[in-house]
């Protein structure tokens, strides 16, 4: 299996440092708000990076941390009028439903900022002690950048072209420009907490430092997040925890490429940002799910409403190939089958490539397909169960195959009771030998999206 690390800027061989066991830290989320569609993209890609490496035998340990104390967090609960704890248990409250609803499995650990408060102060007064952070004479505590020899190797980044600017916090109680906050001392009325330079609360990036290595060991195999945080936030995260504790940090860098909607940056600015449970209101958890997954990882997505009715339709595909079938392996079919299983590892070992394996599992539903047309039921039953384990390790094809050709299209509000009752009125039409108010009943639901199809054991229906 080989991975793309954004360190080295090529693919490399998995090689765990424990053999078997893969060591998984994420970037997760500030809770200030609720989440986007920008979270939704990093979620779904490394809960598919997760299932993938569990199938394939390793045993994984992923941490994704949550941020509940942050400049953005003070901020919203003061606009909200509310203590801070229950603006984030609220935010945190709401991720998990919108996760959950994503197919989206729960880390194995998931640690919160305010929760390792003494590991971040013992992370700074090592830094101190070596020589990497100094505290300034407004209580702030600051790192010294240009003391990091390696700093700016996961960008490719060089000292001398960095200037004070945006991405750069400009602050006169700094030695250097590029100097970065670890610990932020308390304004009045702020959440703090008392340390060797007074009270306050931590910098964002010494959080995930502190949080990964007490989690994962000084050490760990791969690094995660969106396509925001290699600077400054995963530069930073490098610079702190090697010079702490002079051991490399991480093995593989990854970074999920960015959201676009309609082709441009999502933006609130733009009038085109979306949270997660907006977009669900609309649409099949899983069609957003496939739509994410659609495109490789580190690759831009493009959401629009065009995106996703493909990301329906493409669905529809397997679900139609799939309904009706017992998903059942017989022992004298499984030589038939196993090729499609070699070609989607052999796809998504090359860096997780879910388009190419994508292609794998239609090429697997059109094989159902002719066995069905051929009365071969046991090699169209064990193709099934082929297709449906193998879109299991992308989080697909959970539903029932009914249940989701039946669900309700953004492009209709006809309820299924009253389609049920239109059925039967057309069937009761049918045998008073009234073919034209059958055929007419039909043609009303064909125009508004429902499709019927008439077989042995009555007639059933999905949405067009």
């Amino acid at each position: 299996m080989t991975l793309y690390n954004t360190l080295t800027h090529q693919k490399e061989p998995l090689q765990p440092l424990e053999p078997g066991k893969i060591k998984m830290y994420v970037c997760g989320v500030t809770v200030y708000d609720l989440c986007h569609l920008g979270h939704a993209r990093v979620m779904v890609v490394f809960d598919m990076i997760t299932r993938y490496l569990r199938e394939r035998g390793y045993a994984v340990t992923y941490v994704r941390n949550i941020t509940d104390i942050d400049d953005k967090i003070l901020k919203r609960a003061d606009e909200n009028g509310e203590e801070i704890n229950q603006l984030t248990e609220r935010m945190i409250a709401a991720m998990h439903e919108d996760e959950t609803r994503l197919g989206v499995l729960r880390p194995d650990i998931e640690p919160r900022a305010t929760a390792y408060i003494e590991d971040i102060l013992n992370l700074i007064k090592t830094l101190e002690d070596k020589g990497y952070a100094y505290a300034a004479d407004n209580g702030d505590v600051y790192y010294r950048v240009r003391k990091f020899a390696n700093y700016g190797q996961l960008t490719n980044r060089k000292l001398d072209d960095l200037q004070a600017g945006s991405r750069v916090e400009v602050d006169s109680h700094k030695e250097d420009p590029l100097d970065f906050v670890l610990w932020k001392a308390a304004k009045p009325g702020e959440a703090s907490w008392p340390s060797p330079w007074g009270n306050g609360r931590p910098g964002w990036h010494i959080e995930c430092s502190a949080m990964s290595t007490c989690c994962l060991g000084n050490t760990f195999d791969i690094h995660g997040g969106g396509p925001d945080l290699p600077f400054p936030h995963h530069e930073n995260e490098i610079a702190q925890s090697e010079a702490a504790t002079g051991q490399k940090y991480v093995n593989t860098w990854m970074h999920a490429g960015a959201v676009r909607v309609d082709e441009e940056k999502m933006s609130k600015s733009l009038g085109n940002f979306f949270t997660i449970r907006e977009i669900l209101e609309k649409y099949d958890p899983e069609v957003v799910r496939y739509l994410l997954l659609s495109s490789h990882y580190r690759s831009a997505i493009n959401y629009s409403e065009t995106a996703l009715k493909d990301a329906r339709k493409s669905l529809e595909r397997f679900y139609t190939a799939l309904n009706g079938l017992e998903t059942v392996i017989y022992p004298e079919k499984v030589a038939q089958v196993g090729h499609w299983r070699e070609n989607f590892f052999k796809a998504m070992d090359d860096d997780f490539n879910t388009p190419e394996a994508l292609a794998v599992l239609f090429d697997l539903t059109r094989a159902i397909n002719r066995a069905r047309e051929g009365d071969d039921t046991q090699l169209a039953a064990a193709l099934a169960g082929e297709l449906q384990q193998l879109a299991s390790t992308l989080g697909f094809l959970q539903q029932d195959p009914q249940a989701f050709l039946q669900g309700q299209a953004e492009e209709t509000s006809i309820n299924p009771d009253v389609i049920e009752t239109l059925i039967e009125k057309r069937l009761m039409a049918k045998q008073e030998r009234d073919f034209a108010e059958a055929d007419r009943i039909r043609d009303d639901l064909a125009a508004q999206g429902i499709v019927l199809k008439d077989n042995k054991d009555g007639t059933t229906w999905t949405r067009a």
